[in-house]
């Protein structure tokens, strides 16, 4: 599915990003271009973002 239809960016490239460690719409526009146009992508982008932190593990230390 594509998540921004101007930079032609799909579901599947937010989600490597995120991946990759880009956890915030700002990284992904650096990155992709998501949000840079029309911004019609920016919702859509924040639930794939949310949709796969839920599904990483996380390895964080607690102090």
């Amino acid at each position: 599915m594509y998540v921004c239809i101007c930079h032609a960016v799909t579901e599947k490239q937010v989600r490597q990003a995120v991946s990759d460690g880009a956890v915030d719409v700002k990284t992904l526009k650096q990155k992709l271009g998501v949000g840079s146009e029309c911004g019609r992508c920016i919702q859509t982008t924040l639930e794939v973002i949310q949709s796969q932190m839920n599904t990483e593990p996380c390895y964080y230390e607690v102090a």
